[in-house]
């Protein structure tokens, strides 16, 4: 497996709209997806986006939540762009390995958590009952705005 620079991808959900965002290993905003309906699920969404697609393109990776699982379809035989933990079942709990494995993407997966808060402290996002054309130019500026005020 290539080194992955490494991004974290996150779908946030705010008053029936769906918002995809990536963001860099310091939790720095870098990209926001066009708004969808609520009920878009994660994974639709970004296949509707072709985040694989465009990270493989750039020759970057990410490390996702478990909302992203199954995300990357890539044959056995490529490197993931979409690297997700494991997600346990009734009849099979995880095993040792899985569970670290799981707890050191946490690990490098927190300040990118942070980056979301910072753009989920907007309050106007709580209030969004528009169409999503206008929630996705409302949110692409709130990222500018964000990022302007966690780098001063």
């Amino acid at each position: 497996m290539r080194p992955h620079p490494e991004a974290a991808a996150s779908n946030r959900l705010w008053s029936g709209a769906g918002q995809g965002s990536v963001t860099d290993d310091n939790g720095r905003l870098l990209w926001v997806s066009a708004a969808r309906p609520g009920r878009t699920s994660e994974t639709t969404a970004c296949r509707h986006d072709k985040l694989t697609a465009h990270l493989r393109a750039a020759g970057l990776g990410a490390i996702a939540d478990l909302g992203f699982v199954g995300l990357d379809d890539s044959g056995p035989d490529t490197d993931p762009a979409v690297i997700t933990g494991y997600k346990a079942a009734h009849s099979r709990p995880l095993t040792r390995g899985q569970r670290l494995s799981n707890k050191a993407l946490a690990a490098v997966r927190a300040p990118v958590e942070h980056g979301f808060a910072h753009l989920k402290n907007w309050r106007v996002l709580g209030k969004v009952r528009t169409d999503p054309k206008w929630a996705t130019a409302l949110v692409r500026a709130l990222l500018v705005l964000t990022n302007h005020e966690v780098a001063r």
